[in-house]
C-alpha cells in the first residue's frame, strides 16, 4: 500500500462506522518465549495497522525491561480494520495483556473486556505451566479460545504431540489447528480468517441503553491527568459527557474519547462493543481502580459489571537509599513510578541501622523487581531492598483481627491467640527425571504435592500447595537448578492457613538492629538464623573488641557467631623484668577491652546489608 493511501486508511479508522457483527475483541495469551508479542507484530503488519517504516520487533512493548526479559508488563491495547476473504471490513480490537500471576487480575479485567483468545503455544516446547493457568483464566471468562501452534517451522517441532498435549491437559478440540511460525510469516493469514469466522461479536443491551463501560487499565500523562482504557458494553460515550466511576465515586466531564491504532486517535463517540479511552480531569491515578465500571452522572446504569475487587499488595519490603543525601531522590522516583503504576503503594519508614526510607508493597515478586530495577535505570539511584516479606493475618486474644507486614510491628506473643500465613496452589511442570528433586525442594518449602499428572512422555506437572513466604527468596532458581532448566511454575492463591510463624531478631553486641527482624516459620528460624549470622559476621569489619552476633526468637537466643577483635601486642614494648609486670599490662588490657564493648557502637557497613538481604556468604 503506498504511504499515502495507508494516511489516509489511518485517517479514516476512528471515523469508520462498525456495526457490532463486524467488531471482534480478542486477547492473546500464551507462556513466556511462545512468541505472543511476535504474532501480534504479524498482525499489525497484516491489518497495515501500523507504517512499514515504523514497524519493528516488539512494537506493542514499550518498555526497556519488557524487550530484554520478553515479558508483558503493561497492557497495550490497538485497533486494526481487516479486511476479509467475505469482502467486508472487521475492527480487531487486540489486548495484549500481561501473562505474569503477578498481574493476574489485570489480564482477568482483560479478558473481561473480550470475547475470544487465541492460545499461542510453542510446537517445540508443548505446553507450559503459564500456558495452563492462562487458559483457566479464558474459561473461567467463557472466552472463545482459538489454539495456534507457533514454530511450526523449527526442526525440533512435534505438531502432533502438542496439540494431543492441548486436548489432553486443557480440553480444547484439536480438529483444526492453526498451525504457523509468527518469525516469517508462514500461516498468519489463517489467522485473521479465524477470528473473523471463530470468535463471536460482542454482546450488549444495545447503544441506547445506560453507559457501562469496562475499566481494564490506565496510565497517567502529566499533561492531560489520568487516561483511563476502557471496553464499552452498553450504551455509547462522547465528550462533554459527565461520569461517574462506580467503585470509587469520582465522577469527571470527558474531554476526549478516542480508540487506539495503535497510538491514540481522538473520536467523536465510543459504542458498545468498542474498546478506546477516555481523558477527562482526573489528575490522582489512586482514583481510577482497575476492574471499575464507568456510567453517565446522571441516569447511569444502576448495576455494575461483575468481577470488580480493590487491588491489595501481597509481597512487601523497605527500600532505603544507600546514601542519606538520595532520600529525596528515592521519594521523587517512587512518587512518580506510582502515577503509571498505582498498584504498588509505599510510605515512609525509618530503621536505626538504615536511616529513612520507605514500606512498599508490591503485586508479587516481579512486580517488585521491576519497580526496583526501574529506580536504577530511569532514576540512577544506589538503593537497598531489605527481605521481602508477606501479609500476614494476627487472630488476637481479644477477638480481633488484623493484618501485619513489617516484622518490627510485631505485638507481644502474649496478645496473639493466632497468626496465619497466605498460601499458593501451584503448578510446577518438569521432566520425568528431575521428578524427585523437584519434590524434595517442594517439601524443603513446607509445600505438599497433592497429585501429578502426565503432560506426554516426558514431563510431569505437579499439583502442589506451598506457603507464599517460602517462595520470595529463591524458589525458583532452585527449581531451574534441579531441572536443569526445563521446569516451568505457575501458581494463584489460596486463602490463608494458621502457621507457627515467630519474629526472629538479629542482635549486634547484645542490640537489636531492627532492619534485619524477620518473620520465619518456627521449624526454618535456626537455619535462617546460622545464615543471617554467619553472612554478617563475615562481612562486618573487626573492632577494637569482640563482638557476638545473635539470632534470637524472643529472649531465646538460637543462633550466634563471634567478630574476632583486632590483636595488639601490648607486650612487645616490655622487655626483661617479672611476669608480674606482663600480667598487670595484660589485665589493663582487658579491662579496656570490658569498657569498649560497654560503650562502643559496632558500624555496620552497606555490604553486611546486602549480603544478609541475599543470602550471600562470603567465601573464606
Amino acid at each position: 500500500m503506498r504511504p499515502l493511501a495507508l494516511r489516509f486508511m489511518l485517517y479514516c479508522l476512528p471515523h469508520m462506522e462498525q456495526t457490532l457483527d463486524n467488531i471482534r475483541n480478542f486477547c492473546i495469551i500464551a507462556h513466556v518465549d511462545h512468541g505472543k508479542t511476535t504474532l501480534s507484530d504479524r498482525i499489525l503488519e497484516l491489518t497495515k495497522a501500523v507504517p512499514l517504516r515504523e514497524l519493528k520487533e516488539q512494537t506493542l512493548d514499550a518498555m526497556d525491561l519488557e524487550r530484554e526479559r520478553g515479558i508483558t508488563i503493561k497492557s497495550h491495547p490497538v485497533s486494526m480494520v481487516y479486511h476479509a476473504n467475505d469482502g467486508k471490513e472487521y475492527l480487531f480490537n487486540l489486548i495484549d495483556t500481561p501473562g505474569h500471576v503477578d498481574f493476574a487480575y489485570e489480564v482477568s479485567r482483560s479478558m473481561g473486556a473480550c470475547e475470544g483468545a487465541l492460545l499461542v503455544v510453542d510446537a517445540a516446547q508443548g505446553v507450559e505451566a503459564q500456558t495452563v493457568a492462562n487458559t483457566y483464566f479464558a474459561q473461567d471468562a467463557q472466552l472463545e479460545i482459538v489454539p495456534v501452534l507457533n514454530k511450526v517451522d523449527l526442526p525440533g517441532a512435534d505438531v502432533k504431540g502438542v496439540s494431543q498435549q492441548v486436548e489432553d491437559i486443557l480440553a480444547i478440540p484439536m480438529d483444526e489447528p492453526l498451525l504457523v511460525s509468527a518469525k516469517t510469516g508462514v500461516g498468519c493469514p489463517d489467522v485473521l480468517e479465524a477470528i473473523v469466522k471463530r470468535i463471536p461479536p460482542p454482546k450488549t443491551q444495545g447503544t441506547d441503553a445506560p453507559l457501562r463501560a469496562l475499566v481494564f487499565d490506565s496510565v497517567f500523562d502529566e499533561f492531560r491527568g489520568v487516561i483511563t482504557y476502557v471496553r464499552i458494553v452498553d450504551g455509547t460515550v462522547k465528550p462533554g459527557t459527565t461520569v461517574k466511576f462506580m467503585g470509587s465515586g469520582v465522577t469527571t466531564t470527558l474531554h476526549e474519547v478516542g480508540i487506539f491504532s495503535p497510538t491514540k486517535k481522538p473520536t467523536e463517540k465510543l459504542e458498545a462493543g468498542q474498546v478506546g479511552y477516555l481523558v477527562g480531569t482526573v489528575k490522582d491515578p489512586a482514583d481510577i481502580k482497575i476492574g471499575d465500571t464507568v456510567t453517565t452522572a446522571k441516569l447511569g446504569a444502576e448495576t455494575p459489571l461483575p468481577g470488580f475487587k480493590e487491588l491489595r499488595p501481597t509481597v512487601f519490603c523497605g527500600i532505603y537509599p544507600m546514601s542519606t543525601d538520595e532520600f529525596e531522590k528515592v521519594r521523587q522516583g517512587l512518587e512518580k513510578l506510582h502515577l503509571n503504576d498505582s498498584a504498588f503503594s509505599f510510605h515512609h519508614e525509618s530503621s536505626i541501622a538504615l536511616g529513612f526510607g520507605f514500606r512498599c508493597g508490591f503485586l508479587g515478586l516481579l512486580h517488585m523487581e521491576i519497580v526496583q530495577e526501574r529506580l536504577r535505570r530511569e532514576f540512577n539511584l544506589d538503593i537497598i531492598s531489605t527481605t521481602p516479606g508477606v501479609v500476614y493475618k494476627l487472630k488476637m486474644k481479644d477477638g480481633t483481627e488484623k493484618d501485619l507486614d513489617n516484622p518490627i510491628q510485631m505485638p507481644d506473643v502474649s496478645t496473639l491467640e493466632s497468626i496465619s500465613e497466605p498460601i499458593l496452589k501451584a503448578r510446577i511442570i518438569t521432566p520425568s527425571e528431575s521428578i524427585g528433586d523437584v519434590m524434595r525442594i517442594v517439601m524443603d518449602r513446607r509445600g505438599l504435592v497433592e497429585g501429578t499428572e502426565t503432560v506426554d512422555g516426558h514431563r510431569v506437572m505437579l499439583h502442589c500447595t506451598l506457603p507464599l513466604n517460602e517462595i520470595l527468596i529463591d524458589f525458583h532458581d532452585t527449581l531451574k537448578s534441579v531441572s536443569h532448566g526445563y521446569a516451568s511454575m505457575d501458581y494463584e492463591p489460596a486463602g490463608y492457613q494458621v502457621s507457627d510463624i515467630v519474629k526472629m531478631d538479629i542482635l549486634l553486641n547484645s542490640e537489636v538492629v531492627d532492619a534485619f527482624a524477620t518473620l520465619v516459620h518456627r521449624d526454618k528460624a535456626r537455619a535462617r538464623g546460622q545464615q543471617m549470622c554467619k553472612a554478617l559476621a563475615d562481612t562486618i569489619p573487626p573492632h577494637m573488641f569482640k563482638i557476638p552476633v545473635q539470632a534470637a526468637i524472643g529472649k531465646e537466643i538460637i543462633a550466634r557467631e563471634d567478630i574476632r577483635p583486632f590483636r595488639k601486642d601490648v607486650l612487645a614494648k616490655l622487655y626483661g623484668g617479672d611476669v608480674t609486670r606482663k600480667m598487670k599490662v595484660l589485665e589493663k588490657q582487658k579491662r579496656g577491652k570490658a569498657r569498649m564493648k560497654e560503650f562502643g557502637h559496632v558500624n555496620v557497613p552497606q555490604a553486611a546489608f546486602i549480603a544478609v538481604l541475599k543470602g550471600t556468604v562470603k567465601e573464606n
